[in-house]
């Protein structure tokens, strides 16, 4: 997949000067009950699109989210910027992308845009650290999730 330059962010860390990889895109339908008291899609929705994408690509890598594994993703922190309102009806086009894994963490970046159309809805990132569900303790990234991450088809 290409590599780009990651999207604008704030947080205490340095996301937007990281480079990144698209590793999944995602399309979900916007449902009438998203929309808030404003007649828009309500800001925690737009984190649930972020994760629906995330979970989407785990799994299409061979990782299933459940409680029950050795080792399973966690996300630590996350953020969303939006830049406009999305309402219902729609299609969300979830862009996802991949930074370098460190240890038992990578970044990802996401790009939320309205189907059928070209300017950005919303940006965001979240990192996940790779953690033992029994113990709460990270956990190294396994070898065969960190040879997809570094390489995404």
């Amino acid at each position: 997949m290409s590599e780009v330059t990651a999207p604008q962010a704030g947080g205490g860390h340095n996301p937007e000067a990281a480079v990144r990889r698209l590793a999944w895109v995602s399309r979900i339908p916007v449902r009438w009950g998203d929309m808030d008291a404003y007649g828009h899609v309500n800001n925690t929705v737009y984190f649930r699109f972020y994760e629906q994408a995330r979970v989407e690509w785990l799994e299409q890598i061979g990782y299933r989210v459940h409680p029950e594994a050795e080792g399973a993703p966690v996300i630590i922190n996350a953020e969303c910027t939006f830049l406009r309102p999305v309402t219902y009806p729609a299609t969300v086009e979830v862009k996802l992308f991949l930074g370098e894994p460190g240890r038992s963490s990578v970044m990802t970046w996401y790009e939320l845009r309205c189907v059928g159309e070209d300017h950005l809805y919303a940006t965001g990132y979240a990192k996940i650290v790779w953690f033992n569900p029994r113990t709460g303790q990270s956990v190294p990234i396994p070898d065969a999730l960190r040879e997809k991450l570094l390489h995404p088809e």
